[in-house]
């Protein structure tokens, strides 16, 4: 099942498929988790026991992991948005530049796709 990267993952199906991960076909989860790079290195490296031992391990990390990791809201974001104000251009074209290389490193695997939230997240709190 594929998902948009804006849809939140479950945190049971993201363990589960880790665990499958040990005895079946190991990096299901990284593609679950929106890391097709690390699932195809996993599924490369299938007839090791390196991406199964990693398997086992990620899949009790994932288990201590917050909920904001799978792209589900905090308690915080139930609180209303502040009204809004207008915004000077040159704000608009810094926070345009400065969210497509965000979106890049997301893209590239080198932040998290909660990192990439919660920094756009700030970026946009700054200029509203």
């Amino acid at each position: 099942m594929m998902l948009s990267s804006s849809e939140p993952r479950r945190r049971s199906i993201a363990v589960a498929l880790a665990w499958l991960g040990v005895v079946l076909a190991p990096g299901l989860h990284k593609f679950y988790l929106g890391q097709p790079g690390w699932g195809i290195a996993y599924l490369l490296l299938s007839w090791t026991p390196i991406p199964r031992v990693a398997c086992a391990l990620e899949g009790a990390w994932l288990l201590g992991r917050p909920p904001e990791f799978f792209g589900v809201g905090s308690v915080d974001s139930a609180v209303p948005p502040k009204p809004a104000t207008p915004i000077d251009p040159s704000q608009v074209n810094a926070l345009g530049v400065a969210l497509r290389e965000l979106d890049g490193l997301r893209q590239e695997g080198l932040i998290s796709e909660s990192e990439f939230e919660q920094k756009r997240r700030q970026l946009l709190d700054q200029v509203g």
